[in-house]
């Protein structure tokens, strides 16, 4: 790594500082790792709930903030060396940040703060996925058109996942596959030869023993067995919703538009996820996916980390790739290379220096609205219910081919999401435009109708 060079011939003493829309579990660890970084200052934090944003100053070891309800009130403390807390996002943008970061996770507030932040001069960290996978691209565009910087943020998977594409891709390799770990493991314990689904009790299935070790090129043809058996895949909705900003940011395209899922050893990632000319399951050859982790009991896990399967076309550095350290598959023509965690607000920073003091994202450079997160009912919906999000069981989270917001056309599920529906929805119905009831007056809708004309999807 070489960004202590970087920050260190482009600081030339300049402290980054960032304003933070939202304090949950994400945006709480952006200010609580800024108290240890020097050229790095959370100068305000906006947050509805003002005890929120009190505790994540506080685990900052930041004490002495102020609640302020006017643009001087926020100048005098920040002036003053004291961060401060507002309510109002208006309010935010006219204060001096560099660098807002957008953490609510509701994609119409994140759109609009997007948007804002821009406008008013300041680059933009989206943390909010739900608002990235349908108007990122467009969002992106705006800042570039400005130049400014919009990033998706080291320490998410999808950010993470980009910039591993990224450094495969300059170095030649090939990226067969890149994808994620699902946020829970299938345990195989061979001391009672049972299999547990996360933390649950042993699963009455079929035939355990298809969950054991064993020779990886054993692997394509079990995967399809292990799911019968366990009767889905493990990836949901907003899984769905990282992997559709993935494929926006490099190309990687899903094989099917559910996702494969397929429940995996470690090991058995290249041998499975690779082109089926290679004696993997993919019929694509740039493929983006998700893995459910099958793992001894005291074995360890992707950690909800991410990986790529690549190749290579000179037969000596394949050699390299096979046998300094990396899983090959049986045939040497694929490896994997993993990162077995994700920080999130831990790592950000390095994002947030990254665009403050070099200009630059850390994650994509090129942002095209290639694909759209959508959703079929996985039950009978009735008119008049409200749209759920990307965490909602009634809904089946699907990745397709970015199209108008248009009527007939499947809507992107975030700009659905707390809407009306107009009619009723049969169980395996996917829902489109006309189907939905359009606020009145909605920063995402307009930015995703402008993010289709400009890019005439």
């Amino acid at each position: 790594m070489i960004y202590r060079q970087l920050f260190d011939k482009h600081a030339a003493g300049k402290t980054v500082s960032v304003g933070v829309i939202g304090t949950g579990q994400y945006a709480t660890a952006v200010v609580t790792q800024s108290a240890y970084i020097p050229e790095l200052s959370v100068s305000a934090v906006c947050e509805v709930d003002i005890d929120a944003a009190k505790r994540a100053y506080e685990r900052a070891g930041m004490n002495d903030h102020a609640v302020c309800d006017t643009r001087p009130q926020a100048l005098r403390a920040i002036e003053s060396g004291r961060p401060v807390i507002v309510q109002d996002a208006d309010l935010l943008m006219e204060l001096p940040v560099d660098i807002v970061v957008e953490s609510t996770g509701v994609p119409e507030a994140a759109a609009k703060h997007g948007a804002a932040a821009i406008e008013a001069g300041k680059h933009v960290a989206m943390v909010s996925k739900e608002a990235d996978a349908a108007v990122g691209p467009i969002l992106k565009r705006r800042a570039d058109d400005a130049e400014l910087v919009y990033s998706a943020v080291d320490g998410d998977q999808h950010g993470l996942l980009i910039s591993l594409v990224q450094w495969a891709r300059d170095l030649g390799l090939h990226v067969y596959c890149g994808g994620k770990a699902v946020g829970w493991d299938i345990v195989y314990d061979e001391a009672t030869g049972t299999v547990s689904r996360g933390s649950s009790g042993p699963l009455n299935l079929d035939d355990p023993s298809a969950f054991a070790p064993g020779p990886s090129e054993r692997a394509p043809a079990l995967v399809g067995r292990r799911r019968e058996m366990l009767g889905r895949t493990g990836v949901e909705g907003y899984d769905i919703t990282e992997m559709t900003i993935v494929a926006n940011a490099t190309g990687l395209a899903p094989d099917v538009d559910t996702l494969r899922g397929p429940h995996a050893r470690i090991p058995e990632i290249p041998e499975v996820l690779c082109p089926e000319d290679l004696g993997g399951i993919l019929t694509g050859r740039e493929v983006v996916e998700c893995v459910t982790v099958v793992r001894g009991r005291y074995e360890a896990d992707l950690g909800g980390g991410v990986f790529i399967v690549v190749g290579c076309e000179n037969d000596y550095s394949r050699h390299i790739l096979t046998s300094k350290g990396l899983i090959p598959n049986s045939g040497d023509t694929t490896a994997l290379i993993y990162r077995p965690h994700h920080l999130c607000g831990v790592e950000t920073p390095i994002t947030l220096l990254t665009m403050g003091l070099l200009g630059v994202p850390t994650g994509a450079t090129e942002y095209l609205p290639r694909y759209d997160t959508v959703a079929r009912a996985r039950e009978d919906l009735k008119a008049g219910d409200t749209i759920g999000t990307d965490h909602d069981p009634k809904l089946h989270a699907l990745m397709r081919p970015a199209a108008p917001a248009m009527p007939g056309n499947a809507i992107p599920l975030h700009m659905a999401s707390g809407c009306r529906l107009l009619c009723d929805l049969p169980r395996g119905t996917v829902l489109t435009t006309e189907m939905v009831e359009a606020p009145s007056d909605s920063a995402l809708w307009s930015l995703r109708h402008e993010q289709d004309a400009r890019f005439a999807v």
